[in-house]
């Protein structure tokens, strides 16, 4: 990654389009992310602050972030003293990874008032502090650090602000004699990386390849420096040898796959969202996740056992056989004997039957004809079973995957369908939620067509029985758990299709693999069976198509 101090400063140059913005609203998805609603030139805007330690930036973005009912406390303190204020500057701290957000705000009594908030991206130190620029003071920030965790600045309500400390580096700019004689006895990309700030090592090899190519140095620094002050002149995402690289400009030193977007904005969520949401889920679904993991091992060791116990009592026929040879030759064989050999009349083979010597030829027979009675019973029993567990281990492993792919809002959903399946326990509420209904995700075909996935067996359900009409196209993974998909349309296109299996393939537990095959057919053709779970169904005079997931694909037709 590269969101390194020159990726800071084409952001903030991204960011001058909310100066003049009024923030209106201000939400807290969680406990690494702020999101403001502001309004600027005529245009609605999505501002996201993270301190992920891994996904930490600050953009606009496009994407959707659900929030929680009840707000968290930095949210709270942030509404209070941000709400309805206009955004005066939003400036870079030197060459640091620091924004710094001027904001002209209005006490309670109305009295205008100055805030500023500080956004450090800076991996798992980063921070979002909000600051009372006339005193100094630090009102709050999303993380605190006590004097115990940082001898270098404590990060506390009430504390003076002190900005993170200064790398002892040349400033990339302005232009200077010490800086101009390090760039022409750089002999590696390491030199610039250890010497000038604001370089990651990516930006840095790139200046240093940039340099084998021409004969001017300082020009080609000066050239390359002012790219990311312009905002960036090439805004691109590299993936290469498993591995997703970003810069505001070409990354001309790299072959790999290279994407290029419209915005800083565009390129983070494309980089970031999936990962960021998958992050979010696992913070709200930790719990079901592991406790829909611990049901599913708790049904494969019962399926075990099932399968020892239907070998046991598949040994009827020999129950039987036994106390049919014994009536058969009962007439030669005493009282007292422990076991007998007899002709098995069958195979012409002889066969030893153990005995109980108390018992009489014609009493072992019953015994063994009561064992072969009880042993047809149980069998009978243990293939009910296993079937019952087999389509309850089927079902939980289609719930895991639909957690693993879900957003906040499904796992909610995904809750509430095992509880009214009985198999989890209501969380204890004071307020009585109202029924919602499912809310699928919508795809637009490249023909326009709109295409609807079912993320959960609520969605599922939904989409196939509320939402299609009987003649629109329905697609699902053939034998692979996975999402229910519609085409809304009696006559996609072939192109429609293909798109709309992709999908299928992607939102399936097969995400991974490739030539995924997918079953199509009308609406009218998918039933479901009386008493069957949650998005289960059979389906009849289906098609079956080839595709690859193709996660790209699927990114363009959510953007419609």
């Amino acid at each position: 990654m590269a969101f390194d101090g020159l990726f800071t400063i084409s952001m903030t140059t991204e960011l001058q389009q909310l100066v003049s913005g009024r923030i209106s609203k201000i939400h807290q998805p969680n406990a690494q992310e702020i999101l403001m609603q502001i309004r600027a030139n005529g245009q609605n805007f999505k501002l996201l602050f993270s301190v992920h330690s891994s996904y930490s930036r600050v953009q606009i973005t496009n994407e959707t972030i659900d929030n929680p009912a009840t707000p968290p406390m930095f949210c709270m303190v942030l509404r209070k003293h941000l709400e309805g204020g206009i955004i005066t500057s939003i400036k870079q701290h030197e060459t640091d990874r620091l924004i710094i957000f001027q904001i002209q705000s209005k006490n309670e009594i109305g009295d205008d008032m100055a805030r500023e908030i500080h956004m450090e991206v800076m991996g798992r130190h980063s921070n979002l502090l909000l600051i009372d620029p006339v005193r100094n003071i630090i009102l709050e920030s999303i993380k605190h650090l006590s004097p115990s965790m940082n001898s270098y600045r404590t990060i506390l309500p009430g504390q003076p602000y002190i900005a993170p400390p200064a790398q002892d580096k040349l400033a990339p700019f302005p232009f200077t004699d010490e800086l101009s004689n390090v760039l022409n006895q750089a002999e590696n990309a390491k030199n610039i990386l250890n010497q000038v700030a604001g370089f990651s090592p990516l930006h840095a090899e790139e200046l240093f390849f940039r340099f084998t190519l021409s004969n001017n140095r300082l020009e080609t620094y000066k050239s390359y420096i002012s790219e990311f002050q312009q905002g960036g002149a090439s805004k691109q995402i590299v993936e290469i040898n498993g591995k997703t690289v970003y810069s505001p400009n070409a990354l001309t030193h790299l072959e790999g796959t290279k994407y290029p977007e419209n915005s800083l904005g565009d390129l983070l969520d494309r980089v970031y969202f999936a990962k960021a949401e998958r992050d979010r889920v696992k913070q709200q679904a930790g719990d079901l996740e592991k406790w829909l993991q611990n049901e599913l091992n708790k049904l494969k060791l019962k399926m075990k056992k099932l399968q020892k116990d239907f070998e046991q009592a598949e040994k009827l026929d020999t129950f039987q056989l036994y106390g049919e040879l014994l009536m058969a030759n009962s007439y030669a064989i005493e009282k007292g004997l422990k076991e007998v050999e007899v002709l098995n009349y069958y195979n012409e083979e002889t066969v030893v039957i153990p005995l109980d010597n108390r018992k009489t030829a014609s009493q072992n027979a019953q015994a063994y004809y009561n064992r072969y009675t009880k042993a047809k019973t149980a069998l009978l029993k243990i293939e009910q079973q296993f079937e019952i567990t087999k389509e309850d281990i089927s079902y939980f492993e289609l719930l895991l995957q639909q957690v693993m792919q879900a957003s906040p809002t499904d796992i909610e959903e995904i809750r509430e369908e095992l509880i009214e399946q009985g198999l989890l326990k209501a969380r204890a509420s004071k307020k009585k939620k109202k029924p919602t209904k499912p809310t699928p995700e919508k795809f637009i075909s490249s023909d326009g067509t709109e295409i609807s996935v079912g993320k959960n067996n609520k969605q599922n359900d939904f989409v196939t029985f509320k939402l299609a009409k009987k003649s629109d196209t329905w697609l699902h993974t053939k034998d692979i758990p996975g999402s229910h998909v519609v085409i809304h349309s009696d006559t996609p296109s072939d192109e429609t299709l293909l798109e709309a299996a992709n999908l299928s393939a992607y939102f399936s537990k097969a995400r991974e693999s490739a030539s995924v095959p997918v079953d199509y057919t009308v609406i009218k053709q998918v039933k479901k069976p009386s008493g069957a779970k949650p998005g289960f169904v059979i389906y009849f005079e289906q098609t079956t198509v080839f595709v690859t997931p193709d996660e790209e694909k699927v990114r363009l037709m959510k953007r419609g």
